[in-house]
């Protein structure tokens, strides 16, 4: 499991022109891919570290000051690009064990007592950000 998380100040998620997600305070987008060969396990690894890495503002985690994280699916993060010009995706998981795996993760968060918000899974989605800093992380589990 892989994640893009970024420090940002607000982030939304617009589908067909609606909101459907959004945190308007500082907090963490996460952009999240699920590798084919991730199991359960790994939903309850990766949401312990989102919760408890210390990315906010005086080295703080979402866990600490209760900061607000929304989620977004990313298939692409397993893009292969290094032969050809065209990515491969062989190494993302099928949209049907990757759903159940992302939901996975954000109910994880969830009982460990984060404010998560998400987009929509397989929609085209507009993703909307202030970075804060601008602060990026790459997280594997």
């Amino acid at each position: 499991m892989r994640a893009v998380v970024a420090r940002v100040t607000e982030a939304s998620v617009v589908v067909d022109g609606e909101v459907v997600g959004a945190i308007g305070e500082p907090g963490l987008l996460v952009l999240l891919g699920v590798h084919k060969d991730d199991t359960s396990d790994k939903t309850v690894a990766m949401a312990r570290k989102l919760h408890e890495l210390r990315l906010l503002d005086g080295e703080e985690s979402c866990a600490s000051t209760g900061a607000p994280l929304l989620l977004v699916s990313q298939f692409t993060l397993y893009g292969d690009t290094r032969k050809g010009r065209r990515p491969s995706w062989i190494a993302a998981a099928r949209p049907e064990a990757a759903a159940t795996l992302f939901d996975g993760v954000v109910r994880e968060l969830r009982e460990r007592g984060a404010r998560v918000s998400t987009g929509v899974f397989g929609a085209k989605m507009a993703v909307h950000s202030v970075n804060d800093g601008p602060f990026t992380v790459l997280v594997e589990v």
